[in-house]
C-alpha cells in the first residue's frame, strides 16, 4: 500500500472520533439551547454539559469499534461513496442500539431520549460529512499535486487493455498514472521499463500470456517489492467460487455457480420473507386503490398470472393487470415491431395493448407489486435475474442459462442499471457478475437503488 493510501485511511480514525464527539455536543446543544424554548430541559442539574460530554467520549468509543467491525478502517481498496454510507448507518444503528440495551440492563432512567436518538442521528450525518471531506481532499491533493500516486505499467494490447488505460488516463483522482504500456515483453523488456521511467504496479491484461512468462513474471514482481495484478482468463474466472473438500485424504475442489451457499443462502431467505411480509402489510392500502382503479377501467381480472421461470422451474407471475384480456394472444400480431433484437425478450413503444390505468402502474412500477406474494411463497427472491417467460428461455444461448443458477427476482442489479434498456448481453453479464459476487450488502443497495428508481426511470412505459 502506498502511503499516500495508508495516510488517508489512518486519518479517517481520527476524524471520525472528532465527528462523533461534535454530534454529541450538537446534540446537546439543540436540546438544551433550541428545543428548550417548546419543551423545558429538565435535566440540567443532573447532567450538566461535563460529565454529558464524558458519556459522549466513552460512547464515542463504542461506535469507533462498531466501526471498525464494520469494516470503514480496512486498508482495502477504497469504497464506493454509498456502500461507505451505508455502512456508516448500520454500524451507528448497531452501536446506539448497545448503548440502549445497557441503559435497560442497568435499570437507570436515561434523562433525555432525545439525547439518545438526536445523538444517533446526528452521528450519521456528522460522520458522513468528515468521511465526504477526506475523500474530495484526498482526490484534490492527488490528482493536482500527484502525491502518492501508483505508476503502473500495462501489459497487453487487446480491448481490456485499452479500457483499463482510458480508466486511468480519465480518473486522475484514483492515484493511477500510466508509466509504460508492453504489448507482449519479454522480462528484459519489463526489466528495463521498471527501472525507466519507474513502476510501482505491473497489470498483466493479456489473457493469452503464456504460463512460464506469467510466473516469471510474478516472481521478479515479488523480488523487486512491486504489486502484481491481472485480469483473469475464463479458466480462472470458473473458480470465482469454490470450496476444498477430500475424500480418503485425496483434496477435491468443487466450482460453484454461485457464492449463495450455506448460511449465504438461509440469509437470503430471511430478507426475502422479511421483505415481502412487510411489503403486504404496509403497501395494503395501495393494493386495494389499484385493484379497484384496474377493475373500474376495463372488464376483467385485478390480477393476471404470468408463465414465469425461476431456477428451471416454471411459476405463475402474480402482477396487477396492465394490459387488455386478450393481450398474449394480440403479441404474436405485433412480433414485427419489438424493438429487441439483440436477445429473445420483447419490448414495444407505445404498445397498444396496455390500458390507461396499466401506463401509470408501469411507469411507476407499481404492477410489479403483487410480486410480494412470489416472494413470500418462495417462488422467486426479492433480488435476481429478470424472469423471463419459458419461450424466451427455449432461446437462450449457453452462456445466457448462467442466470438460472438462482431464483429469479422482483429487481436485481440489470434492472437498476438500466433496466429494458440495457442490451440482452449486458443484462446477462450483470447478473451473473451478481450470482458470483453476491453479498447482503450488495442486496441492501440494490433494494435502496430499486426504490429511488421507481421514481425517476420511466423505460418500463
Amino acid at each position: 500500500m502506498k502511503k499516500a493510501d495508508l495516510f488517508f485511511n489512518v486519518l479517517r480514525l481520527p476524524v471520525d472520533f472528532v465527528m462523533l464527539l461534535a454530534a454529541g455536543l450538537a446534540t446537546y446543544v439543540l436540546r438544551t439551547q433550541i428545543l428548550d424554548a417548546f419543551r423545558p430541559v429538565l435535566f440540567e442539574f443532573n447532567l450538566p454539559l461535563v460529565k454529558y460530554f464524558y458519556l459522549v467520549l466513552v460512547v464515542s468509543f463504542i461506535f469507533l469499534l462498531a466501526y471498525a467491525v464494520s469494516g470503514l478502517y480496512s486498508m482495502k481498496t477504497r469504497m464506493k461513496r454509498f456502500e461507505e454510507f451505508i455502512k456508516i448507518v448500520v454500524a451507528s444503528s448497531a452501536a446506539i442500539l448497545a448503548v440502549i440495551i445497557y441503559i435497560f440492563l442497568s435499570q437507570e432512567l436515561f434523562n433525555s431520549r432525545f439525547l439518545v436518538l438526536g445523538g444517533w442521528f446526528f452521528a450519521i450525518i456528522f460522520v458522513g460529512i468528515g468521511r465526504l471531506f477526506i475523500r474530495q481532499l484526498q482526490n484534490f491533493i492527488v490528482a493536482k499535486y500527484d502525491f502518492g500516486i501508483h505508476r503502473v505499467m500495462v501489459i497487453g494490447d487487446d480491448d481490456v487493455t485499452g479500457k483499463i488505460i482510458s480508466d486511468i488516463n480519465n480518473n486522475p483522482h484514483a492515484g493511477y498514472r500510466v508509466a509504460k504500456c508492453l504489448t507482449d515483453p519479454e522480462l528484459t523488456e519489463v526489466r528495463a521499463a521498471v527501472e525507466n521511467p519507474g513502476v510501482d504496479e505491473v497489470i498483466l491484461t493479456n489473457t493469452s500470456y503464456p504460463a512460464e512468462k506469467v510466473v516469471q513474471l510474478v516472481d521478479f514482481c515479488n523480488e523487486n517489492h512491486l504489486v502484481f495484478k491481472f485480469i483473469p482468463n475464463i479458466y480462472q474466472t470458473l473458480t470465482t467460487n469454490f470450496d476444498v473438500d477430500s475424500i480418503n485424504g485425496l483434496p477435491l475442489i468443487e466450482l460453484k455457480r454461485t457464492a449463495l451457499e450455506g448460511w449465504g443462502r438461509v440469509t437470503k431467505r430471511v430478507l426475502d420473507v422479511t421483505g415481502a411480509l412487510a411489503g403486504l402489510i404496509i403497501l395494503s392500502p395501495v393494493f386495494a386503490v389499484i385493484a379497484f382503479a384496474v377493475k373500474w377501467e376495463t372488464a376483467g381480472p385485478v390480477f393476471v398470472r404470468l408463465r414465469r421461470v425461476s431456477r428451471n422451474r416454471e411459476f405463475g407471475l402474480i402482477k396487477f393487470r396492465s394490459m387488455v384480456r386478450n393481450a398474449e394472444e394480440i403479441k404474436a400480431s405485433l412480433a414485427v415491431f419489438n424493438e429487441r433484437q439483440d436477445g429473445p425478450l420483447f419490448k414495444m413503444k407505445n404498445d397498444p395493448r396496455i390500458t390507461r390505468v396499466g401506463h401509470f402502474i408501469r411507469k411507476y412500477r407499481i404492477d410489479e407489486l403483487p410480486q410480494f406474494w412470489n416472494i413470500l411463497k418462495g417462488e422467486m427472491s426479492l433480488i435476481g435475474p429478470r424472469p423471463h417467460q419459458p419461450d424466451e428461455i427455449e432461446r437462450y444461448k449457453k452462456h445466457h442459462k448462467r442466470v438460472l443458477a438462482i431464483k429469479a427476482g422482483a429487481t436485481g442489479i440489470a434492472q437498476i442499471s438500466g433496466s429494458s434498456d440495457l442490451p440482452f448481453e449486458q443484462e446477462v453479464a450483470l447478473d451473473t457478475y451478481y450470482i458470483e459476487h453476491w453479498s447482503l450488502w450488495m442486496d441492501i443497495k440494490i433494494i435502496l437503488k430499486t426504490i429511488f428508481k421507481m421514481f425517476t426511470d420511466k423505460s418500463a412505459v
